[in-house]
């Protein structure tokens, strides 16, 4: 995760981050619980979230009408390149 791309989020959007952060996946509908943010303000939040690549959208098996929203974490790959990248630097 880009740190400079949630610095740039709203408020809202980075509250909505550490709510999944904190509980994992979520819906939209338990992030508004948890949250406490109306219905419109969590789902433009997470319209940002997805823009960035910050979130990603799965379908909820319980209920297919439901999206389930996650933190969308880095691939091996791309983790083991920063690693070097950091090694890299200390060196």
């Amino acid at each position: 995760m880009n740190e400079e791309t949630v610095q740039d989020l709203p408020p809202s959007a980075k509250l909505v981050l550490k709510v999944l952060e904190y509980n994992g996946g979520l819906t939209q509908k338990e992030i508004v619980e948890k949250s406490r943010l109306s219905q419109r303000t969590v789902r433009d939040a997470l319209e940002r979230l997805q823009e960035s690549g910050v979130v990603q959208k799965d379908i909820y098996i319980p209920d297919a009408r439901q999206n389930l929203y996650q933190l969308d974490v880095e691939t091996d790959s791309e983790a083991e390149t920063a690693d070097d990248q950091s090694a890299a630097l200390l060196d």
